[in-house]
């Protein structure tokens, strides 16, 4: 019997090894990281083939819509009387000849390139007029976006933390005249108050990136204050309505349970989750501040993108505005790429969802 009992235990011992230790075990945690590559792998697939086919379609609708405008861009530009000898011989200089999908080849290989045509007014390589406008707007854009981060996720987190309360009902209230106001009316109070009334900022301009990081910065200071506000009102709803939700889960009453207090437990455990959305929204903001900040560049003078396309417009100077629109909604479509990339870091069920 003493036997028997020394052989079960054996077995016991035997396969808690086998369990516990090696072969078995190591093969099954090599298989599990394995499918965890694959899955990763196969979400990184598909939001690549997505991306592909987003620009594609992007390339064909602008390329169509742009061409489709009616009018000669060298007639215009010659004026009502010039010779059609003239007129055709600015046409072959601006690459106007050729069927449509002839067009299209050379300009969605000349982008692939680098190469984005010349500009019918300015008469110099459209990528260099990007370089130097993207110079102002890419660092407005990042500079609002900072400013709108800073000072909505705070306001978003206190609110949840208080809602119900005078704090949170303030927060709403300021956040509701920040989506109801328009941000060109707030540019021009930061202007009246900051630039006439005290004189501090500069009420428009840009003296470029050559006098100094702090000239720049100054430059860009209101205009990004102004494209801020309104978007970090919309960023603290959105915060503070993804907290509140997340507040009702079962493990966040688990946490007060243990004694958390509620800004512990929206601090340690309900603000990661709660970051989807929140991550939506700011993917969303960095491309309208990048693509819509047309009319704060024109109230503040400031030679970005926007107000390249708007010159392109009044100039007809369609390949301006078709490559830098081309180029927009690649930002565009490339920021929901690596939004799309935060969710599956944040939550990483994404992962297999695909």
């Amino acid at each position: 019997m003493r036997a028997g009992l020394c052989g079960r235990a054996g077995l016991h011992t035997g396969g808690r090894r086998m369990h516990d230790g090696s072969p078995d075990a190591k093969g099954l945690a090599r298989a599990a990281a394995f499918a965890r590559l694959a899955a990763m792998a196969r979400y990184l697939a598909l939001r690549f083939l997505s991306l592909a086919l987003s620009l594609a379609v992007a390339s064909v609708v602008i390329f169509a819509v742009i061409q489709g405008v009616p009018g000669d861009p060298a007639a215009f530009m010659l004026g009502l009387n010039a010779a059609p000898d003239t007129v055709a011989a600015l046409r072959s200089e601006l690459g106007l000849e050729g069927g449509l999908a002839q067009r299209y080849i050379a300009w969605v290989g000349g982008m692939a390139t680098g190469d984005f045509g010349i500009s019918y007014t300015y008469r110099v390589p459209v990528a260099d007029l990007v370089a130097d406008r993207l110079a102002v707007s890419l660092p407005l854009a990042a500079y609002a976006l900072l400013l709108s981060t800073a000072l909505a996720l705070p306001a978003g987190m206190l609110a949840a933390a208080r809602r119900g309360g005078p704090v949170d009902w303030g927060i709403i209230a300021a956040t509701q005249l920040g989506i109801a106001v328009p941000n060109f009316w707030f540019a021009m109070l930061l202007v009246v108050l900051f630039a006439i009334t005290w004189p501090v900022f500069s009420a428009g301009g840009f003296p470029g990136w050559e006098a100094g990081l702090f000239a720049g910065l100054k430059a860009l200071t209101l205009p990004a204050v102004a494209l801020a506000l309104p978007q970090a009102a919309i960023l603290a709803r959105v915060m503070r309505s993804a907290l509140i939700e997340t507040l009702h889960a079962d493990y966040i009453r688990t946490a007060r349970a243990k004694g958390l207090s509620e800004a512990a437990a929206i601090r340690r455990h309900a603000f990661r989750n709660a970051l989807i959305p929140v991550l939506t929204i700011l993917g969303l903001q960095f491309s309208f501040l990048l693509a819509g900040a047309i009319i704060i560049e024109n109230v503040f003078f400031l030679p970005g993108l926007g107000r390249l396309i708007f010159q392109g417009i009044t100039a007809r100077d369609l390949i301006v505005v078709q490559s830098v629109t081309m180029l927009l909604v690649f930002a565009v479509i490339l920021v929901t790429f690596l939004v799309d990339l935060a969710y599956a870091a944040v939550d990483p069920r994404l992962r297999k969802r695909g």
